[in-house]
């Protein structure tokens, strides 16, 4: 066996390793059932998906546009609402929207620094812990942001005692993605290839507090 082809089978168990690890700290990332679609028309797509409305004025009635109006969720939302006459669901969305992108792509590019103020101390070892080995191997990603296809609540839950609230949101983003060596050949991916990635963050805060800032403290798929 020549050193050639050892060469690209250590890289290929690289890649599938960190691949692996991805997963554990950001979620799923997957193909399209359809055959995949190029990267404009993709973008197009997403140009085109309706934002989330805000609705201002705070009317408890609000919560109801996006959760069951009867589940606990909706009723830890109404007390968060309740101690914060301020907060507002799609203000909090459109923020975690934005976030989502922030810190998704900053993940991808190994720029953390940038991001630590908005993660829990435990969400910025898991992120280290990654980059950290991506670097060791001499790999880099190189990935593009597309948009989000679905975006919703998935829990809520709020502490009367000490006031934190946290709020689970599930995305699936769309984004294109390849690893590459320190050569700057690609080991893994395709970077005309808009890929599925499934998440779900848990953000926190204590509401009535000073700080309006939300930290992501949780990451699943």
């Amino acid at each position: 066996m020549n050193s050639g082809l050892i060469q690209l089978l250590v890289l290929a168990g690289i890649a599938v390793f960190l691949i692996m690890r991805l997963r554990s700290v950001l979620g799923t990332r997957e193909g399209f059932e359809k055959p995949p679609i190029p990267i404009d028309q993709a973008e197009s797509r997403a140009e085109q998906k309706p934002e989330f409305e805000v609705i201002e004025g705070g009317a408890e009635d609000e919560v109801g546009d996006y959760v069951d109006t009867d589940s606990e969720t909706a009723t830890a939302l109404r007390m968060m609402k309740k101690v914060e006459p301020s907060f507002h669901v799609g203000d909090f969305l459109d923020g975690a929207k934005g976030a989502y992108e922030m810190i998704l792509m900053a993940f991808e590019r190994g720029d953390l620094q940038s991001i630590e103020p908005f993660l829990a101390d435990e969400v910025m070892e898991s992120f280290v812990e990654v980059v950290a080995a991506r670097e060791d191997q001499g790999l880099s990603i190189d990935a593009t942001f597309v948009g989000i296809r679905e975006m919703a609540i998935q829990n809520a839950r709020f502490n009367t005692t000490d006031g934190d609230a946290e709020i689970s949101v599930k995305f699936v983003g769309e984004l294109t993605s390849v690893v590459k060596n320190a050569e700057g050949e690609i080991v893994e991916g395709d970077a005309k290839t808009v890929k599925r990635q499934k998440d779900v963050w848990t953000f926190a805060r204590g509401m009535g507090s000073d700080n309006p800032n939300w930290r992501l403290v949780a990451t699943g798929g």
